[in-house]
């Protein structure tokens, strides 16, 4: 298996040597991974990863090559004090549309809160297939691999039916691989028509017709004149959804992000999941341990910077509208009134959404994003692109 690992790395264009696989073997002989998965991803990639840029692909590898193998903390609950074993999937409760109809929720952010810290308090059992209690495969708006249609998911690996109005998991998120191929020159070509060049700096190169002019008044004496080279002046500050429903749009979403890697100079990338909060991040591997207050960013970049949002707007409408109603945190403040700052900061701004503009009535977050930004959302498309640029071009 570890050969396999060794051959996935190679076809998937890692620079990994013979010397740095033997020297995993070595460590992994001496017992510095024990028997934990985890340990083991951490090591073989401390020791056959040496551009932090190949990480997303080393993942990508590690995962197929391991598929199927989970650590004894596969399942780690954060934030609630739920025994695991009530949480274990032995079965998914599958509903039709019919019957999916057939189940209310609770009716509103505040019945569910009470009612989940009720739940806590009563509950002292495991529970599966239930309507009430946090369990499994059941119609209670708490727990795992059941559905309802608001509720609360506790020990799910991943989402199954996208109504879920808080997540208690810890969810890790891939970055975006900047070295990403695109399929088409377009995305480049149509960034390219927001670009500015100006003259900054230090004078750098030779300015041919100041020196011809300034040497024909001086009689013919030689004066060479320079000048600053030209820069690309536009600045663009990105922030980029990441996780949960996003992982249907990873790969338009990598093209972009390597477009404006490509085609803008001053570019700063932060990641957000879903709204935009108290804070953000540079990389999703150490989002929950290296957050930077959002006030840092709004205090770090000037007005001229043109704002671009990323995402798919889909969440739930409390963490738009509610104090609290973050998917992953508590945040203090509406994910609204943080929108509200930023807009008021940088004035030029869009909204690129990759889901098809013909759903976006469809989902009432989508609307509620749309209302904030004033119409300024654009499909991730080509034309959506280019009107997206247009509008940062005024």
């Amino acid at each position: 298996m570890f050969l396999n690992l060794l051959e996935g790395l190679k076809k998937a264009g890692l620079p990994v040597s013979i010397t740095e696989y033997l020297s995993l073997i070595e460590a992994v002989e001496a017992g510095v991974a024990d028997w934990s998965v985890e340990d083991f991803y951490y090591l073989s990639r401390a020791a056959l990863v040496k551009d932090e840029r190949n990480l997303n692909r080393f993942d990508i590898v590690f995962g197929q090559v391991f598929k199927g193998l989970e650590g004894p903390d596969a399942l780690e609950s954060i934030a609630l004090n739920v025994p695991e074993e009530w949480l274990r999937s032995l079965t998914q409760l599958m509903l039709s549309e019919e019957d999916k109809a057939k189940i209310e929720s609770l009716g509103g952010w505040d019945k569910l809160m009470n009612a989940l810290r009720d739940r806590l308090a009563e509950q002292t059992g495991k529970h599966s297939g239930g309507a009430k209690w946090i369990g499994t495969a059941g119609r209670s708006p708490f727990g795992a691999y059941g559905y309802n249609p608001e509720g609360v998911r506790i020990g799910q690996d991943e989402s199954r039916h996208r109504s879920a109005v808080k997540v208690w998991d810890r969810r890790e998120f891939a970055n975006l691989d900047d070295s990403v191929e695109l399929g088409t020159r377009n995305i480049k070509l149509a960034l390219r028509r927001l670009r500015r060049f100006a003259r900054e700096g230090a004078e750098t190169e030779l300015d041919m017709d100041g020196t011809i002019q300034s040497t024909a008044h001086h009689g013919g004496l030689l004066d060479l004149k320079m000048r600053p080279e030209r820069h690309n002046a536009v600045k663009v500050l990105l922030l980029l959804d990441a996780g949960g429903s996003m992982d249907d749009h990873i790969k338009s979403c990598a093209e972009l992000f390597s477009a404006c890697r490509t085609e803008f100079k001053h570019l700063e990338s932060y990641y957000f999941h879903n709204c935009v909060y108290d804070f953000v991040w540079k990389d999703n591997r150490r989002r929950h341990t290296e957050r930077i207050p959002m006030w840092q960013v709004l205090h770090k970049y000037p007005p001229d910077y043109k704002l671009i949002f990323v995402g798919d707007a889909s969440m739930s409408p409390y963490e738009v509208t509610y104090p609290g109603g973050g998917a992953e945190h508590w945040n203090e403040e509406a994910g609204e009134v943080w929108m509200k700052r930023m807009l008021g900061n940088w004035p030029r701004a869009v909204w690129l959404n990759p889901v098809p503009q013909r759903q976006w009535d469809f989902t009432e977050s989508i609307g509620l994003i749309r209302k904030i930004m004033d119409g300024r959302m654009y499909p991730l498309t080509l034309s959506g692109l280019d009107d997206a640029i247009a509008e940062l071009g005024h």
